[in-house]
């Protein structure tokens, strides 16, 4: 125990009152939900990117202006609306004092997704450059910021140009570092706000986004041909949704309140699917499971909500519970509008519905043999370094991590330095089984694949997932990329839903080490290592980490600590994910030959 002597002095002096612009730079978590380098889709500079064009797509809600002109160039964005534009004289409030804003008002913003005067602000705080110009009535006020401090400002008169707002800004690098925008991650935001807004068009570099059928056009966009009947479609007042099924495994969301994605769905989606479970029981007049009615669903659902709570200032899960009642009974009116109109989809319907039921009760007897099996091996799941918390387990439970690794040198490295109240460690044996195009009762004639489902827990659902990310952490060679490749197949052939959530991720680490007495570097590739020898002389002794093994504990502590690196594993189109397993995981043939030789190379 530390005496007083040693302890830091605690008094007046030590209490600090921040400006919102210090908390902003200091607690970004609490606005953004991460930093990130672009590398992921839910890094901070594509929340940046959306807390501007959330502001544009409101101003097209509320019925002013159909078009809305994004540029993302060199690293900085431009958002150009023809909305009603910022009153001129609270210009400068409006971007930079928090709790400042209109949204307070139903009067002016009816179902906007930013409520509390903080999305603005924060990117202003968040961007070394940021400029807002609001025109109105043939005005205009101009203010520039660097780091959310004013910088200038000005006013005068714009006659040819339109009402609207205008705002550029340059991510800070000092918080962000040598980020980068991803133009698939932005493409497919941009994708998502004209399917939400069927008349609006968002115009990305020259490129326009536009729907005429909403939802529906979103469905039919993810799901291709693979269907087995014509997607429904329902539209209210405060709903709109799509539904269809397709021979996938599992269920897939895409869930939505007043434009924004909540990748982890809320009380809105767990209403939409008690809707949909009551609405074909009731059609069918039936009182089939919900896991047979609902496998193989695909479905999209977007809410308005004048008073949406999330569960963070991200907005990734809805939290309001008064909703359910009347979302139930708006699905159940639509899908049951639908099922009357189209017999021929109510009874493939029907047709799904009997086949998961056969499907279930094959799968149920295998699972209870394959339980046995377990329990005659040991009662802990074998090859499972669990952690103390996991997912649901508060703060720090959203923080759980699941390592995929491959053998037990691997495996060694890591448990002696990861972080035993959050990081887990599941040891593979090797290659696993190639599950494509297999059906899900191989997972339970796998030992290791049947572990390894039990140990994530989702083998009823993958609501039960114990851990918030799933990492792969293979080595950096032929081999460890084709455990990886058999991995995602694993995942993307029976637990798709994982992958759409952003759950799974690829582990980074160095592949060469190059150091001197004095300074040591860890490389990611040849590129940087070439850097690194260059700067620290041709004399420098070089590493190639040939397997995760090779690299000490002490020096793996910190690949895993806060500046881990993680690459998203992301579907940019449900669609393509058949084909594209079918030519790496499926038969060999003469193109995935033809590709390979074309293609083959090693440049380390």
């Amino acid at each position: 125990m530390a005496s007083k002597g040693s302890a830091s002095k605690y008094d007046e002096s030590k209490i600090k009152t921040l400006s919102s612009l210090e908390h902003i730079r200091l607690r970004t978590g609490m606005y953004i939900g991460r930093l990130g380098t672009g590398a992921n889709p839910d890094d901070g500079i594509y929340v940046l990117l959306k807390e501007v064009v959330d502001n544009a797509v409101d101003e097209f809600i509320m019925g002013c202006g159909d078009r809305v002109t994004v540029t993302v160039q060199d690293g900085s964005v431009s958002v150009r609306d023809r909305g009603r534009g910022i009153p001129l004289g609270k210009v400068i409030e409006c971007v930079s004092v928090i709790n400042t804003g209109a949204k307070y008002s139903d009067d002016v913003f009816q179902f906007s997704v930013g409520l509390n005067g903080v999305g603005t602000k924060a990117v202003n705080a968040l961007s070394s450059s940021f400029r807002v110009v609001s025109y109105r009535d043939g005005q205009f006020f101009e203010a520039v910021f660097e780091r959310g401090a004013l910088k200038a400002k000005r006013e005068g008169q714009a006659r040819r140009e339109p009402d609207g707002t205008l705002v550029e800004f340059t991510p800070d690098a000092q918080m962000f570092g040598d980020y980068a925008f991803n133009m698939e991650f932005v493409e497919k935001r941009m994708r998502h706000y004209a399917y939400l807004n069927s008349g609006l068009t968002l115009e990305l570099n020259g490129q326009e986004f536009a729907s005429q059928n909403g939802l529906l056009d979103l469905l039919k966009d993810e799901t291709g041909d693979d269907v087995l009947y014509e997607a429904g479609y329902w539209r209210g007042d405060r709903i709109e949704f799509s539904f269809t099924h397709t021979n996938n495994y599992g269920e897939e969301y895409f869930s939505f309140v007043n434009g924004q994605y909540t990748s982890d769905g809320g009380t809105h989606l767990s209403a939409f699917r008690e809707g949909f479970l009551k609405a074909v029981n009731e059609f069918f007049r039936a009182s089939y499971k919900g896991e047979d009615i609902r496998e193989g669903v695909a479905a999209a659902v977007a809410v308005k909500l004048a008073n949406p709570m999330f569960e963070s200032q991200t907005k990734n899960k809805l939290g309001n519970g008064d909703i359910k009642p009347w979302i139930i009974q708006e699905v159940v009116r639509g899908v049951d509008d639908y099922l009357r109109r189209n017999p021929t989809a109510a009874k493939r319907l029907e047709e799904k519905i009997a086949t998961n039921e056969k499907l279930r009760t094959e799968l149920n007897v295998v699972k209870k043999e394959a339980r046995e099996a377990a329990k005659k091996i040991e009662l802990k799941i074998p090859k499972l370094k669990d952690c103390k918390l996991h997912l649901g387990d508060g703060p720090d439970g959203d923080r759980s991590t699941i390592f995929l690794t491959e053998g037990q040198s691997a495996t060694g490295s890591m448990v002696s330095c990861r972080d035993v109240m959050t990081q887990a460690i599941f040891s593979l044996r090797g290659k696993v089984e190639n599950m494509h195009a297999r059906k899900r009762v191989a997972i339970y004639k796998n030992e290791e694949l049947y572990n390894l489902m039990m140990a994530l827990g989702i083998e009823n659902d993958v609501e039960g997932l114990r851990y918030a990310r799933i990492v792969i952490a293979t080595d950096a060679d032929y081999d460890g990329f084709h455990i990886r490749n058999l991995l995602l197949t694993f995942f993307l052939t029976f637990f798709e839903e994982l992958v759409t959530a952003g759950r799974v991720f690829i582990l980074e680490t160095p592949i060469f080490r190059v150091r001197t007495k004095k300074e040591t570097r860890y490389c990611y590739s040849p590129k940087e290592r070439d850097e690194a020898v260059g700067a620290l002389g041709s004399g420098s002794e070089v590493t190639r980490f040939k397997g995760l093994g090779e690299i000490s504990p002490s020096e793996f502590g910190q690949f895993i600590g806060e500046d881990i690196r993680l690459l998203s594993v992301d579907v940019q189109s449900l669609k393509s994910v058949p084909e594209v397993l079918t030519f790496y995981m499926g038969k060999n043939t003469p193109e995935r030959r033809e590709f390979i030789m074309k293609n083959l190379k090693n440049d380390l």
